[in-house]
């Protein structure tokens, strides 16, 4: 069974600031780290190929820099990582990025594809989707559990707002991953020796065999206009005393308020 992973390098959100000048984020010294997410879906295919055997390949769209993703990703059990990076893929939305993305993993081949269920710094949960999409793949999102799983088909827990759906579904796939769905294991002696000296494979415009039109910022049909920072607002209020006192007197406030 073959698990293509999908990940992206982010900032650190507790690190992030926005310059208040030119109202962009200030990535400049910002440490950057595995979409959190994305971990997960990395942990998901290793328990995958120690059931079924066979390979994760774990990818990632981004600059030169992302090729430390990559190695973490094999620290913690993946067997390789490809870059997937060119000049031409910069400022790629949502729409360019899984278009990108579907270019390089149809090269690539797969059985079950994983990614996290969204980016910490975008929180669109549309690449996953629209990979399948371009591929013409079922998907899956939100997907909490696998249930069973073998060569031809796989039944899955699917998140939803008032429980979960058992979903059964054939393969290939693409699932997104929820932080239910394990806990990530710690990166392992022999894993960080073989991060340290793994060859990370790399895939530029011309490899994946994208059409020029359909990707970075040309191939973009959406774009951030604007990023801004909330107003800080001054009229905060921290309430004291035993809890039924504070549940009263927030009560009353609201309704000061008008909000109940």
């Amino acid at each position: 069974m073959n698990c293509i992973v999908c990940i992206k390098q982010v900032p650190d959100a507790a690190e992030v600031k926005i310059n208040p000048e030119t109202n962009t984020l200030i990535r400049e010294g910002v440490p950057s780290m595995i979409n959190p997410f994305d971990v997960n879906a990395i942990e998901a295919a290793v328990q995958i190929r120690e059931k079924l055997g066979g390979k994760v390949t774990v990818i990632t769209m981004g600059p030169p820099q992302a090729d430390a993703a990559l190695r973490e990703a094999v620290s913690m059990g993946a067997d390789e990582g490809i870059l997937i990076s060119d000049k031409a893929f910069a400022g790629s939305d949502t729409w360019a990025t899984s278009y990108t993305l579907s270019k390089a993993i149809s090269k690539i081949g797969f059985d079950i594809i994983l990614c996290g269920k969204q980016a910490i710094d975008g929180d669109t949960a549309q690449v996953g989707p629209e990979v399948a999409e371009f591929l013409d793949i079922p998907h899956v999102a939100f997907v909490k559990k696998i249930e069973e799983i073998s060569e031809k088909s796989l039944v899955v827990h699917r998140h939803m707002d008032d429980g979960y759906d058992v979903v059964e579904t054939p393969v290939p796939v693409l699932l997104t991953v929820t932080r239910e769905i394990n806990v990530p294991r710690l990166p392992s002696l022999k894993g960080k020796m073989a991060a340290k000296k793994a060859v990370i494979g790399k895939m530029d415009f011309a490899a994946i065999g994208a059409e020029e039109g359909k990707v970075g910022l040309k191939g973009s049909p959406t774009q951030v206009q604007n990023i801004f920072a909330p107003p800080v607002k001054g009229n905060r209020r921290m309430l004291e005393g035993p809890i039924e006192e504070q549940i009263k007197t927030l009560v009353d406030e609201l309704r000061r308020l008008q909000c109940v």
